[in-house]
């Protein structure tokens, strides 16, 4: 199933006035236009890349348990398993010891030895898992090549306001910010 957002970035990985900085604009009038492209570019990048740039919480829910203990946190980097609940027959969560899992940071994955975890209750959306996800919870702690997208993506959508017919090569994302995200994508096999 796909996570849900609990609790979204507290600050955004470019501010205002960098923003502003990268596309020459000294007046205030479109502050809540650029603002609003930050935004809107850090998921986009997000969405791309099935990563999460700023700390934010998700909910992951699965039917069963996989079979070989390892499941891939998406989107990336994991940086906590916060809670685990299972739902008895009833629908009534109960509390998954999270020791039960080992957080491998490295790849995004949660590894965890299949017969010590209970068996939902549930048929559909048994297991809940809750993650936190991010590079960190400051601007500065996203790596500068994903940044450096955001202020590039911001400056082609100021740039090329308006409705864009779909044969427009606008609408498409910039070379130079799929070129910039790539090494940070996360890969589904």
């Amino acid at each position: 199933m796909s996570p849900i957002l609990l609790t979204g970035p507290a600050v955004e990985p470019v501010s205002l006035d960098e923003a502003k900085a990268s596309l020459r604009v000294e007046h205030d009038d479109d502050d809540q236009l650029i603002s609003a492209l930050i935004a809107s570019a850090r998921m986009q990048i997000e969405g791309q890349g099935k990563i999460a740039l700023i700390s934010q919480n998700w909910r992951m829910m699965f039917d069963c348990w996989p079979h070989h203990g390892r499941i891939a946190v998406r989107p990336a980097p994991l940086r906590a398993l916060n809670a685990a609940r299972v739902y008895d027959f009833h629908g009534e969560p109960q509390p998954v010891d999270t020791q039960a899992f080992v957080p491998d940071l490295g790849v995004s994955v949660l590894a965890f030895m299949p017969w010590t975890v209970p068996v939902p209750g549930r048929i559909a959306a048994g297991i809940e898992l809750d993650v936190t996800v991010g590079f960190g919870n400051a601007a500065t702690d996203v790596p500068e090549p994903l940044r450096q997208a955001i202020r590039l993506l911001v400056t082609h959508w100021y740039e090329n306001r308006g409705i864009v017919a779909a044969a427009d090569k606008s609408v498409v994302l910039p070379a130079t910010v799929s070129a910039l995200i790539a090494s940070y994508r996360v890969l589904s096999l």
